[in-house]
């Protein structure tokens, strides 16, 4: 029987950035392609709510127009970072250097190595194994829908990605799923065969010389980032003074894939005195089985954008209800109302009680 692999596509939109998450379904590991530095919360968040491992990080090459999350997400999980060993001496925290032929395994899948140097002379194609029906391969900045990475800078070569291209990608069965680095047109996937045929740089019949006078003539402006970029991203997205960005100051918030900034039950529990709780639900839901946490005071979640003097501004706010939902709603309200230091109570009353809290 074959198990289909977890497979996710995110996007910073920013950057027009694509994410890839690509997991094995039975062991649960797995790998995130290409992170986005500002968008490292989404992503763990996704790694933990679909239960998965995070066994590596890896950059298809060393981005010139965002900073990788890499580092970020490594501190968060302990997973590998993975880049192409050709960056050489340069590169500083990355500890799988990878090359062409080489595999990074999660689980009993694979993504297969390509290199495909001249967008920069470090980049690399990740080809899913043959057990993926299609096949997808992650071309990074080398080959993009109807396009390809330029090649005017980071030791980029025209000639080289065009041998890139035409022996490492277009080799690949005409069925494989081509999904790059970056699309600026809103397309998310393209296959081997289409790319082939209608890509305006090197389908058709384009020979090298083709391809490269095309490419010596664009006369694109360097990238708005790129001072920024790429000293950072030479050190896996590490900042220069070594801190991890914190969600929250007084205490240890989460962000979730939806978006919504959200708090343990238990320390909640061993913090009551230092916070304000709101309880959104209905008066009549107070006296149920689940009872209330002493001290809450009752704002139901439709009079909370009229009553919300009534909350103190000098501790931080967590909302409450049944399942946690509405209370997630009441996070959105606050913070549009200015209030910074807001979180939700996770699972609501259901898992405060579950958890053996009184109430």
């Amino acid at each position: 029987m074959q198990h289909r692999l977890v497979f996710r596509q995110l996007l910073d939109v920013n950057s027009s950035t694509y994410t890839y998450l690509v997991g094995d379904p039975l062991s649960r590991e797995a790998v995130l392609i290409d992170t986005v530095f500002e968008q490292h919360l989404r992503d763990r968040a996704l790694v933990d709510e679909l239960e998965l491992k995070l066994v590596a990080v890896l950059d298809t090459h060393c981005h010139a127009d965002h900073v990788t999350g890499a580092w970020l997400m490594q501190q968060a999980t302990a997973c590998r970072i993975g880049i192409s060993r050709r960056y050489g001496a340069d590169l500083q925290g990355a500890d799988l250097l990878l090359d062409d032929g080489d595999r990074v395994y999660f689980g009993s899948r694979h993504l297969e190595v390509r290199a495909t140097p001249g967008h920069t002379d470090g980049c690399l194609s990740f080809l899913s194994d043959d057990q993926d029906d299609p096949r997808r391969v992650f071309t990074g900045d080398a080959l993009l829908i109807r396009g390809t990475g330029r090649c005017d800078f980071q030791h980029g070569s025209a000639l080289t990605l065009y041998r890139s291209i035409t022996e490492q990608l277009f080799t690949l069965p005409g069925d494989c799923l081509v999904f790059p680095g970056h699309d600026y047109a809103g397309r998310t996937m393209s296959t081997i065969a289409e790319e082939r045929q209608h890509n305006p740089r090197i389908g058709g019949q384009a020979q090298a010389r083709d391809f490269v006078g095309f490419m010596e003539n664009l006369q694109l402006p360097h990238p708005k980032h790129l001072a920024v970029a790429l000293p950072a991203n030479l050190r896996c997205g590490k900042p220069q003074d070594g801190a991890a960005p914190r969600l929250a100051d007084w205490g240890p918030v989460r962000q979730t894939y939806a978006g919504l900034l959200e708090i343990e039950p238990d320390w909640v529990a061993s913090h009551l005195r230092e916070l304000t709780l709101v309880d959104v639900r209905e008066p009549e839901e107070l006296g149920g089985e689940l009872g209330r946490i002493a001290g809450a005071l009752n704002i139901p979640l439709n009079q909370l954008r009229g009553r919300m003097a009534e909350l103190p501004r000098d501790k931080p706010v967590v909302s409450v209800c049944h399942s946690g939902m509405r209370s997630g709603q009441a996070t959105v309200i606050l913070r549009q109302a200015g209030f910074e230091r807001v979180a939700n109570l996770r699972g609501g009353m259901l898992l405060w009680q579950h958890m053996g809290y009184a109430s």
